[in-house]
């Protein structure tokens, strides 16, 4: 038998929902039944645009799942964290006189992985995560449980166009380096003293084409034994260090 979810964390009914988004709650996700029509659906859609937070259409059984309540064809799931914006974070650091540090995170969807960067970074002092709506790994319960609470004390900005983000931190003076495999930059050899913003990518398939595109360097962790690369956040661990590392 499927294991319900607890109610206090969902909220289900089209109004509901909106009043809740209206609100200032932060949205983790929203499912709605397919096929699903009317005038209060595209008030929600237009909220979730707005707002960008990930919606998926499932069958009926899929929201009896989550609850045996009326939610009439629509559950949301409220976030364990607030989310912020990174174009407001990124003036705030300019004026506090710091050179930021960012984590951007393109497709990493493991729970564990996800919340262990994000110990990694609160611990190195980054000053934000960036990652997509969409492709990415839900922060829920389990994921600040991994992060050993960081996810309470550390930014994390969500947007639901990974490029246009990066394009915005391009022209804010940030430098762009990805981790990839197919680099031929070793990681000890990259400056990082400037604004910089770290990519990695899902371990799976690695950065998209899209947003490796957008990047100003490359560079790869040396891989000397039989296993062809190392888990990402060991590899985020490494990589976040060396650049705190060469700035001080």
């Amino acid at each position: 038998m499927q294991k319900r979810v607890k109610e206090n964390k969902m909220i289900f009914g089209l109004h509901s929902i909106i009043e809740a988004i209206e609100a200032g709650r932060d949205i983790e996700k929203i499912y709605l039944k397919r096929d699903f029509g009317g005038e209060l659906v595209k008030t929600l859609f237009a909220k979730i645009k707005t707002y960008g937070i990930p919606c998926r259409k499932v069958p009926v059984e899929k929201l009896n799942s989550f609850t045996e309540k009326n939610h009439q064809g629509a559950v949301a799931f409220v976030a364990e964290i607030s989310y912020s914006n990174i174009s407001d974070i990124i003036p705030t650091l300019y004026e506090a006189g710091k050179t930021p540090l960012i984590v951007a995170l393109d497709g990493v969807t493991d729970i564990r992985n996800f919340g262990a960067i994000s110990r990694t970074c609160e611990c190195a002092g980054v000053d934000a995560i960036l990652l997509p709506s969409y492709c990415s790994a839900t922060i829920n319960a389990d994921a600040v449980k991994t992060s050993a609470g960081a996810l309470h004390y550390l930014p994390v900005c969500r947007t639901d166009n990974l490029c246009q983000a990066i394009k915005f931190l391009k022209n804010s003076g940030f430098t762009i380096i990805a981790l990839s495999e197919k680099a031929n930059i070793a990681y000890t050899d990259q400056d990082y003293s400037s604004p910089t913003v770290l990519v990695l990518g899902a371990e799976d398939r690695g950065i998209s084409s899209e947003v490796l595109s957008l990047c100003d360097s490359k560079v790869k962790i040396p891989v000397l034994g039989k296993i062809e690369s190392l888990n990402v956040s060991v590899a985020a661990g490494i990589v976040i260090y060396e650049a705190v590392k060469s700035r001080q």
